[in-house]
């Protein structure tokens, strides 16, 4: 169960921009609370303003109008260093073709943004070590990319955007690339991940599966919020 504490507010949200001549409305009027430790499924045809909202969250753009209000943040008037410092320490971002550096191997990849930051070598290879075996793949630390497959890319991918302990974990159609079984496997780390309230998850997916293992769905259509459902399980 979510805790009941806000980690998100979104009040009137509007993301409007200039395509030549036409004004686009990719988001329109959106108002939401998301509870701390939520897991959330955005959902929605594609051009539905569901990649919109995702880059609004991560603070990678700014509404036209509304507010943004996450872990006390204010994302919609932040200066760009206060927006820098909330990607890199509490925010985790998880991509549909994974992003790993191909000359790091697992362990390497998973610990190096805690590298970054000036932590240990021994704390952050600690800290990835159990961050692989949350997702399974800890007998594959010293595996390089190129020998993985995609499910385990993305497995490695998540466990990288836990490393920092972010409050929130944003994915961008995170099985939209695999083949089923991939998939599967994948949805069932996502699905840890909010069961043991490791971060707040807010996953932007065509994926049932996802959807389904979500504490709630959010249903987007044309830049609109038009439907939220909860886990009826």
């Amino acid at each position: 169960m979510a805790d009941k504490a806000g980690l998100i507010s979104l009040r009137n949200v509007t993301r409007h921009y200039k395509s030549g001549d036409r004004t686009v409305h990719a988001v329109e009027d959106v108002s939401l609370e998301i509870a701390r430790g939520e897991f959330i499924a955005v959902t929605g045809p594609s051009g539905c303003g569901k990649s919109t909202l995702m880059h609004l969250l991560a603070g990678l753009d700014t509404p036209t109008s509304g507010t943004i209000v996450i872990d006390g943040l204010s994302l919609h008037d932040a200066d760009d260093d206060a927006l820098t410092d909330y990607r890199r320490r509490r925010l985790g971002l998880v991509f549909q073709f994974f992003n790993l550096l191909p000359t790091m191997n697992v362990l390497e990849n998973v610990s190096f943004p805690l590298l970054l930051q000036g932590v240990s070598h021994a704390e952050s290879e600690a800290r990835a070590g159990e961050l692989l075996k949350l997702v399974g793949m800890d007998d594959r630390a010293r595996h390089f990319v190129h020998q993985l497959s995609g499910g385990e890319q993305q497995r490695t991918a998540i466990a990288r955007a836990l490393i920092h302990r972010p409050s929130l974990v944003i994915a961008d159609e995170p099985t939209g690339n695999l083949d089923s079984k991939s998939a599967e496997m994948v949805t069932g780390v996502l699905a840890r991940i909010g069961k043991e309230r490791l971060a707040t998850l807010v996953v932007v997916t065509h994926s049932a599966e996802v959807a389904r293992v979500a504490s709630r769905r959010i249903e987007m259509r044309d830049g609109k919020v038009v439907g939220q459902d909860l886990d009826s399980s």
